[in-house]
């Protein structure tokens, strides 16, 4: 493959765009980790979720 003189530029600009893709699925997987340790610290103080509009309608008919 041939990639003429612009090969630099052509290789440089996917390995940045790599490096983004592969920082952005970095910085997922630790803000996921991040979340789940504060929705485990809100569980042991006792926190929990509030009910959605959903769930306060089927409990309005259950009563």
């Amino acid at each position: 493959m041939d990639l003429g003189t612009h090969a630099g530029f052509i290789i440089a600009s996917y390995a940045v765009c790599l490096a983004v893709v592969f920082g952005l699925i970095l910085w997922v997987v630790i803000d996921r980790k991040r979340q789940e340790a504060d929705l485990e610290e809100l569980a042991d103080q006792g926190i929990t979720r509030a009910a959605t509009a959903g769930d306060k309608a089927s409990k309005a008919a259950k009563a």
